[in-house]
């Protein structure tokens, strides 16, 4: 059998050939996780504003059915404040319980 020569100064070992990429692969994993995390905080900021804005929207509906209610209500005591200023009421209420009566001619006196 033949014996092989081999140059032992050109072989090179796994440890050697990335020196000069460590630093760079370090930087650019510190890029990605910049970005990373600015991804996520934007990510975050959007689902907090559109949870917001629903929940803003729920609110608004809220107020504007109570405001409907509020207005029928007003609505509805005008209505029976107007029926309970009739004249023909008062008069009513005036005989039967307060004992009052239309007055006579000569209880009736002009003043001048």
């Amino acid at each position: 059998m033949g014996m092989v020569k081999t140059d032992s100064t050109k072989l090179t070992f796994p440890g050697h050939l990335g020196t000069d990429l460590a630093p760079r692969r370090m930087d650019i994993v510190k890029f990605l996780m910049v970005c990373m995390l600015l991804l996520t905080v934007v990510s975050i900021f959007h689902v907090w504003s559109r949870f917001r804005l629903i929940e803003l929207n729920l609110q608004i509906g809220e107020a504007s059915r109570q405001l409907k209610d509020l207005e029928q209500e007003q609505k509805q005591l005008k209505l029976e404040a107007e029926s309970l200023k009739t004249p023909a009421r008062i008069e009513v209420i005036a005989k039967r319980d307060l004992g009052m009566t239309v007055p006579q001619d000569q209880q009736v006196i002009l003043v001048k």
